[in-house]
């Protein structure tokens, strides 16, 4: 990825609303944790504190993971794919990265038969 002076994000392609697909990655398992949307605002929030940060479409606001959690992900490693429009936030993850509670977002099968490992309580992490 390459920067200008500044430190800001010169080549990724970011969709018609400002956003870039990231996908949070264990890096010592390479377990997929998440999936999740960026600005470049988040990006380089990511870069400058090397903790994740994203865009929530919900909340129509930029937000660092583990903020509310306490389940924080440390960025060890930032790629980028191919056309430029995704990233790939190679984290050492606290906790558990999915607000239901288990370790990765993607915890079950299309069958829906749960193959994840729940590592906390959502009901006593958020309100």
């Amino acid at each position: 990825m390459s920067a200008d002076a500044n430190g800001d994000v010169l080549d990724l392609e970011f969709d018609s609303d400002g956003l870039v697909a990231v996908i949070a990655q264990d890096a010592e398992t390479d377990e997929v944790l998440m999936f999740a949307y960026a600005t470049r605002e988040a990006i380089e929030a990511t870069r400058e504190s090397g903790r994740a940060h994203y865009y929530s479409r919900s909340r129509d606001e930029l937000w660092e993971k583990g903020t509310t959690s306490g389940h924080v992900q440390r960025v060890r490693e930032i790629r980028v794919d191919c056309d430029a429009d995704a990233v790939l936030y190679r984290v050492e993850q606290e906790g558990g990265a999915c607000h239901t509670g288990h370790r990765s977002c993607f915890y079950r099968t299309l069958d829906g038969e749960n193959v994840g490992e729940r590592v906390f309580d959502p009901d006593d992490v958020y309100e």
